[in-house]
């Protein structure tokens, strides 16, 4: 985000590296301050080594799942509801909310459709293209084996995250690409499905274009994931609290995330015959109405 002409378009903290050592990225990292604590009840840090299986293979393992669930959620309709604010002291003092829906039409093909997207009441910050960029894609983060080769991962310890064991990761990217934009911070990922339950980090790296007060910043968050289907890890809910420190000004934000309706899309099939379709036959009382076959994965 950026903050009107006179300020800097707000959130993020800025690593502008071109190229990061694996000992100077997690240098960065520990500056990064983990939250007390995070939506779920967290146990203390185990740094031993994992046990019955390798770190190597844990990664392999995950990166190919999430590879399989970054596909498997572009088989979902689900709605986002996005709400960002500024606070002074306690005291929310400009918002901005945009609820969409990710849909498909009668051809298959996925689109977005807006419900509700009020007049912003932002005035000491602005949304950007990155902004809107990093929370629909981002925040939801996914390192699936085709990206694992662009990040140092390192192996941090298990916890206990409510009910689940994960392993714990911090990652952060090789090196920072030109208009490209990354993921750095902390995974937890689940023991028995080699998924991610939950990420806390930024997004990198923020924007410094030279132009004091046009700086474009981004805020540290958390995301939550919550099993959908018995099967995958959804995220459903992404909260950041940071405060902005623009050359001009310092801007405390506030940003809620929810993520909900998920449902696997179904298409409905027709019977063509000779150029015309083909109407079925309503069940008899007593019979069962046969399932509407469902579109192939």
């Amino acid at each position: 985000m950026k903050t009107p002409r006179r300020s800097a378009r707000s959130f993020s903290l800025s690593l502008s590296l071109p190229l990061l050592t694996l000992t100077a990225l997690f240098s960065l990292l520990s500056l990064v301050t983990l939250p007390q604590t995070a939506g779920a009840q967290e146990g203390p840090l185990d740094k031993s080594q994992p046990k019955g299986i390798t770190v190597e293979e844990i990664i392999k393992r995950f990166a190919a799942k999430e590879k399989l669930f970054r596909e498997a959620r572009e088989q979902y309709t689900y709605r986002q509801d996005v709400k960002v604010m500024t606070l002074d002291g306690d005291t929310i003092d400009g918002t901005y909310q945009y609820v969409f829906d990710v849909t498909f039409d009668d051809k298959g093909r996925k689109f977005k459709n807006v419900v509700f997207a009020p007049q912003t009441t932002l005035s000491r910050i602005s949304m950007t293209q990155e902004d809107l960029d990093d929370i629909e894609n981002r925040l939801p983060f996914v390192l699936a084996s085709d990206e694992v080769g662009e990040y140092d991962i390192m192996y941090v310890g298990q916890q206990k995250q409510d009910e689940l064991d994960t392993y714990v990761f911090d990652i952060a990217p090789k090196q920072i690409e030109k208009k490209k934009r990354y993921f750095q911070g902390r995974i937890w990922v689940d023991d028995h499905d080699f998924q991610i339950v939950e990420t806390y980090g930024k997004t990198v790296p923020d924007i410094h274009p030279g132009k004091r007060g046009n700086e474009n910043l981004f805020p540290k968050f958390t995301t939550w994931r919550e099993q959908i289907d018995g099967e995958y890890w959804f995220p459903t809910y992404t909260r950041a609290e940071d405060t902005l420190r623009f050359s001009t000004q310092e801007v405390k934000i506030r940003e809620i995330i929810k993520y909900t309706n998920y449902k696997r899309f179904g298409s409905k099939s027709r019977i063509i015959y000779d150029g015309q379709e083909v109407q079925r036959a309503e069940p008899k009382p007593g019979e069962q109405k046969p399932a509407e076959p469902t579109k192939p994965q």
